[in-house]
């Protein structure tokens, strides 16, 4: 092997501490050369680079290795280290958090010459988020007791800037101790010696001068107006593959899978299983259910069938448990009642909202009994169930054990009076239904008293080893999310205590145990199972999904506070079942979606909740577009009925929609509604080639599970095509020159191919959409199911479309505002009681909605100087009075944040893609 670093650049520095790992173990030629020698020496070792590469690894197989993080993986791998997760996830901050942070403090240091806080402000929040993880953990290294990959990456990243204290603050005591450690070590010692050689961060200086100017992510302000951004540099290669891909056209299309009724796993295809969490029957869900389960469940069930992937999608309502028992009690109602009744609802929601399930079941079903009856059995015969008694609130009155939603009293903590035996929910703390002062029966409003009784517990501890291997095969390569696995390893860092699985209740899963007749399953155990015999019940081949690990990926979406359920409750009752079961293998979690400033609650009527959307007046599609423009991928975020406003009139009305519809309309209007000849020039080509890369990087998103990001590439696409229509004006070519006339046939017919690509792009998002453009331009039936990896000619020369109309309708201010009121519930109410004290209702409505045409009239300001600004740098104008548009372009968008009350944007230079 053969691994070529440079003086002076940053890369080499954990390359060299990580080969030093395997110094002795293998034949490695290592080669330095300075910063002049770069190109040559990267030229000669990658011939087929465009531009010089430092770090890379030439494989003795002749392949290489260009990443600095995928050289020391590695390394490490070759020196008998093992991958585990928590490394991974460090990685990933390093390349999302601390990269963006760092270069900009380094470009700062030494290009800028800036000093003190300028330099450790951009950083400040990285090192106190290493300092804090390695406090909190207490151990030395970042992943445990040894050094991993995570400690000699983000060391040789750091260490530019932290060899110098005066960046290396002293209250962060955690981070210096693990900085000096890591910095002791021969092989580091080595690598700073041949990088930097006794110039410490200055040797950087000729690397980071050829950098583009580095900003820190932190603070930046979010506009509706997509960035005035350079587009990435295509190689000729890249560009003769786009079109080579496009001329095959239709014929490169895969035939379509035949459909089955069942839907059954077939050997030697991907078999895809996906669950979205069973919602309880005993609400109406609100948006951010919907977001978290159903709905991103959805996007990639149709993303996957557009895969050709042989596809189970299911869910159904979780009906068993106390909640059931007690909205029964409320309503009058028996369970089974209440039950059917919101089976019903759940039902027609999802069907509004168009989730495409094969199936939408239910957990009150023979079936359910009788899987989850035959797991317990098994595990009970294997040791892995055990007895105890627990001390509980007994009514005497009603001559039964209370479950903790059957208890009220006084919270122990915060003095609330109406504390569940659960959970208090003024403070939020959890409570245990004995610590509960004045307890009180809801049922007759008597006081209980304190009883012991007899319940089961599955033996977590003892299957805990089980699940750890388990868990150490599967992770590693898998799309669970960041907060999954946080979630699970801080249980098991807690180690794992046996868990209660029976409760006193009638409403339930009988158990089949001599002296226990009288109890149920907790819900928390079976309702996972509910996947199981949902599926049995719509066929009798179920075990073909459930037990067959080796043939099914299994998919699982969920909020967040699932995680412990879905990652290591059921695993670990089914590894302790030993009959094979299919376990998840990726576990898709979101954070949560908030509603305005606060929380949805349906008792004081505040947030939208699923039975409400369908009569606002906006259509699914718009619902199901901005719940996933805002999903809560990384982070918790919030509903806000403005920026569902401008997001629908700015994304979809003016850049997708318009798009679309002036696409299909040149046909129809230039052409009589047939695809006309198309000659493509190198410009068309390279457009081509931008669409193909972006289309690829639609799929990268998906198939990583991030739904939010690859909506993003769709409306990038549809911005691509509007600039290629403004700069080409096929309406004034059309009426000129043969060649003019010629012209503009090829720019109409490329971009009506391109919303014919963005027809299939939008399927899992708004699938109506997708329909109403795929009529409109008579879409074949194999482009409409099938989503190809590359851009393709799908609607030739001679192609007749059909009618073309509006895709969307503009969101009006007062029409929004008065949703607003109606979904504010009581706080909205109090709100303007109070400010009506000081001034008359009327302006504080009018005082909102003027706010709101003030950001509708910038926004579409700065969407029309933005094409001012693109059709100048198309037409290669003068540089003074480029300058002079982008200024004003500029001074609008400010504007538009300062209405919006966002921070103003500081000052930057271009955007390298």
């Amino acid at each position: 092997m053969r691994l070529f670093v440079s003086e002076g650049t940053p890369g080499s520095l954990p390359v060299l501490a990580a080969a030093g790992r395997v110094r002795g173990r293998i034949e490695l030629l290592i080669n330095t050369v300075g910063p002049e020698g770069i190109r040559a020496s990267a030229e000669c070792v990658v011939p087929f680079l465009t531009r010089p590469k430092v770090p890379v690894l030439q494989l003795d197989s002749g392949n290489y290795l260009f990443s600095t993080t995928a050289i020391c993986r590695y390394f490490f791998l070759l020196s008998g280290w093992e991958q585990d997760d928590l490394t991974n996830q460090w990685l990933e901050w390093e390349a999302t958090e601390l990269q963006p942070a760092l270069s900009a403090a380094l470009y700062y240091l030494v290009v800028q010459g800036k000093k003190g806080e300028d330099i450790l402000g951009p950083l400040r929040k990285a090192l106190t988020h290493i300092d804090q993880s390695l406090s909190h953990q207490n151990c030395p290294f970042l992943a445990g007791e040894t050094e991993s990959l995570a400690d000699i990456v983000l060391w040789g990243a750091l260490y530019p800037l932290l060899q110098d204290p005066a960046y290396l603050p002293e209250e962060l005591g955690a981070l210096r101790s693990w900085f000096q450690t890591l910095s002791t070590q021969e092989p580091c010692q080595r690598a700073v010696e041949t990088v930097l050689k006794q110039q410490g961060v200055l040797a950087l200086r000729s690397y980071l001068q050829k950098q583009p100017q580095a900003h820190p992510s932190e603070g930046k302000v979010v506009s509706n107006e997509p960035e005035e951004e350079e587009l990435a540099t295509l190689s000729e290669e890249e560009i003769a593959m786009a079109v080579t891909a496009w001329e095959k056209g239709l014929g490169s299309l895969p035939s379509l899978r035949p459909q089955q009724n069942p839907v059954l796993p077939v050997a030697g295809e991907r078999n895809v299983l996906i669950t979205s969490a069973l919602p309880y029957v005993n609400n109406v869900p609100h948006l951010g259910n919907i977001i978290g389960c159903v709905l991103s469940a959805d996007v990639f069930a149709r993303y996957s069938r557009l895969r050709q992937w042989n596809t189970l999608y299911l869910c159904g309502t979780d009906e068993y448990g106390t909640a059931t028992e007690t909205k029964a009690m409320e309503e009058g109602l028996t369970p089974r009642e209440i039950c059917d009744k919101y089976h019903r609802i759940h039902a027609d929601i999802y069907h509004w909202f168009n989730i495409s399930f094969d199936i939408f079941g239910r957990t009150t079903t023979p079936q359910q009994t009788k899987i989850t009856q035959d797991i317990f059995q098994r595990l009970l015969t294997r040791g892995f169930v055990v007895q105890d008694t627990v001390e509980q609130l007994r009514c005497e009155h009603c001559a039964r054990f209370l479950a903790d939603r059957f208890v009220e009293g006084v919270c122990p903590f915060c003095g609330y009076e109406e504390a569940r035996g659960d959970q208090c929910d003024k403070c939020g703390k959890l409570i245990n239904a004995i610590e509960l002062k004045k307890p009180q029966c809801k049922v007759c409003r008597s006081c209980p008293v304190v009883k012991s009784s007899k319940h089961l517990f599955l033996d977590l501890p003892k299957l805990e080893n089980r699940l750890e291997d388990w868990l150490g095969k599967t992770l590693p390569g898998s799309d669970w999310t960041p907060n999954a696995r946080f979630i699970i390893r801080s249980w098991l860092r807690d180690g794992l205590k046996p868990r209660c699985i029976t409760r006193d209740l009638k409403w339930g899963t009988p158990v089949p145990l001599e002296g226990f007749e009288d109890k149920v399953f907790y819900v928390w155990f079976d309702a996972t199972i509910g996947y199981l015999s949902i599926t049995a019940n719509y066929t009798e081949q179920w075990e073909r999904w459930w037990k067959n690990p080796e043939q099914v990926d299994l998919y699982q979406f969920m909020a967040k506070d699932n995680v412990p359920f879905h990652g290591l409750v059921f695993p670990c009752s089914a590894l302790g079942a030993e009959d094979n079961y299919t376990l998840v293998k990726h576990l898709i979690a979101t954070e949560y979606l908030n509603y305005e400033d606060g929380k949805f609650s349906k008792s004081r009527g505040v947030g939208v909740f699923g039975d409400m959307a369908q009569n606002t007046g906006i259509p699914a599609d718009i619902w199901r577009f901005y719940l996933l423009y805002i999903r809560p991928e990384g982070q918790d975020s919030a509903f806000s009925w403005t920026d569902m406003l401008l997001k629908n009139n700015s994304e979809l009305l003016n850049n997708l929609g318009n798009f679309v519809n002036r696409a299909g309309m040149f046909v129809s209007k230039f052409f009589g509604g047939y695809v006309p000849e198309m000659v493509l020039t190198p410009d068309d080509q390279r457009l081509l080639a931008h669409i193909t890369l972006e289309l690829q990087h639609y799929h990268q998103l998906l198939e990583k599970v991030r739904i939010r990001d690859a909506l993003r590439s769709i409306l990038t696409i549809s911005r691509h095509g509007n600039q290629y229509i403004q700069v080409n004006e096929p309406w004034k070519r059309i009426k000129g020159s043969e060649a003019d006339r010629q012209r503009a046939g090829t720019v109409t017919g490329l971009a009506v191919n391109i919303a014919a690509l963005l027809s299939v792009m939008i399927q899992p998002y708004m699938p109506t959409v997708s329909a109403t453009i795929q009529t409109q331009l008579q879409l074949p039936l194999q482009v409409c199911s099938v989503l190809p990896i590359k851009f393709l000619c799908t609607l030739p020369a001679g192609h007749q479309i059909g009618t073309v109309s509006p895709l969307f309708q503009k969101l009006e201010n007062d029409q929004i505002e008065s949703l607003r009121q109606r979904f504010g519930g009581g706080q909205l109410e109090e709100s303007l009681e109070f400010k009506a004290k000081a001034s008359p209702k009327s302006t504080v409505v009018e005082t909102v909605t003027a706010g709101l045409q003030q950001i509708q009239v910038l926004m579409d300001e700065v969407t029309k100087q933005g094409n001012i600004v693109r059709e100048l740098k198309a037409q290669k104008a003068d540089k003074n009075q480029v300058a002079a548009e982008v200024a004003k372009l500029l001074d609008l968008k400010k504007q538009l944040a300062v209405a919006e009350g966002k921070p103003l944007e500081t000052p930057k230079g271009k955007k390298k893609k």
